[in-house]
């Protein structure tokens, strides 16, 4: 089958595809023919040499995909077989065939093609996971996401949209401000012109939960722009691992920050993960209240320039790569 490897970490031309042999479901697991696979940030890490797959995971790239299942493993029902379906993976989904939990498995909502559905799991796990079950968003309460057009800023908006809360965001051109408006966002902030804590200041808000991709860099104005009893939920380092935490800030505000990665989690949280978060955000994408979005479906053969496209933050929503 052809992957996606990289041997030696680097630009996005240390990506290659090579012929790798089909993988064998284990006991618990479902063999997925991949139709598409998400580009995600981790990938991009992991491409650099900055983020290793945990102990025992495959080297080939990929963290969700969309496709068919065509063997189970032991312990799975063989009715599992010729199942269209949405899979949350540790790695492997840049290739044509990946094995994958059956806890980490979901149906394809109603009215997504299959395609499409290689864009969410990752995104909306990520998302639930952080917004909601660790950061714990009420309806009424104010959140801010940063990076509002990315894959994951897309889903939070509406998300969090779609639960009752007001939503901010950042974002660094007008083009990108607009199409976060277009999904719900009641105040979209323009990085390269405002700062983001004197700009919701001035609209009299505080956030009550802050969903951070960037890092050190926006340690100290996240802490000042929080709530009190504020939650604070880093998932990304783009702008650094190593900033000041003003203890005293976090202190007199009785704040939380909390530091997570989804990727390393055992079988048991992501299967806990995809249940709640399918039984929760599937309905609002089958009735429309939710919509994934693309910005460009590539194959699989242009995973270089699928990278490249990410690291220029040129894209709104999702990077997908076909193997069809």
């Amino acid at each position: 089958m052809r992957a996606v490897v990289v041997n030696e970490p680097g630009g996005p031309e240390a990506l290659e595809v090579v012929d790798a042999p089909i993988p064998e479901p284990g006991p618990g697991e479902v063999l997925i023919r991949v139709a598409a696979a998400g580009v995600n940030r981790a990938d991009v890490m992991q491409r650099r040499g900055l983020y290793d797959p945990p102990a025992g995971a495959t080297r080939i790239l990929g963290l969700e995909c969309s496709g068919e299942v065509t063997a189970v493993g032991e312990g799975v029902d063989d009715d599992q077989v010729g199942r269209q379906v949405a899979a949350l993976l540790t790695g492997g989904g840049y290739a044509e065939y990946v094995n994958v939990p059956l806890g980490q498995v979901a149906p394809v909502p109603a009215g997504i093609d299959l395609v499409t559905a290689a864009g969410l799991m990752e995104t909306y796990s990520t998302v639930w996971s952080n917004v909601f079950m660790i950061g714990r968003l009420r309806p009424s309460e104010t959140f801010l996401v940063h990076g509002g057009s990315s894959g994951i800023g897309t889903t939070a908006i509406q998300l969090a949209k779609a639960f009752g809360a007001t939503v901010v965001t950042t974002v660094g051109t007008a083009e990108k401000a607009q199409l976060c408006r277009d999904l719900g966002a009641d105040h979209v902030i323009n990085y390269r012109d405002e700062d983001f804590v004197d700009a919701m200041r001035a609209a009299g808000l505080r956030a009550d939960v802050i969903l951070d991709i960037i890092g050190a860099k926006y340690l100290g104005q996240n802490v000042a722009a929080l709530q009190t009893a504020g939650r604070l939920v880093v998932i990304g380092l783009q702008g650094g691992v190593k900033g000041e935490l003003d203890l005293g800030a976090l202190l007199a505000k009785r704040a939380a920050v909390t530091a997570t990665s989804l990727r390393a989690r055992p079988v048991e949280e992501k299967t806990a993960i995809v249940q709640q978060m399918t039984e929760q955000a599937w309905p609002l994408i089958e009735d429309g209240t939710v919509r994934p979005i693309v910005h460009a479906t590539m194959d699989l053969s242009q995973a270089a320039e699928a990278h490249r496209t990410m690291e220029e933050s040129s894209h709104s929503g999702k990077i997908l790569l076909t193997l069809a």
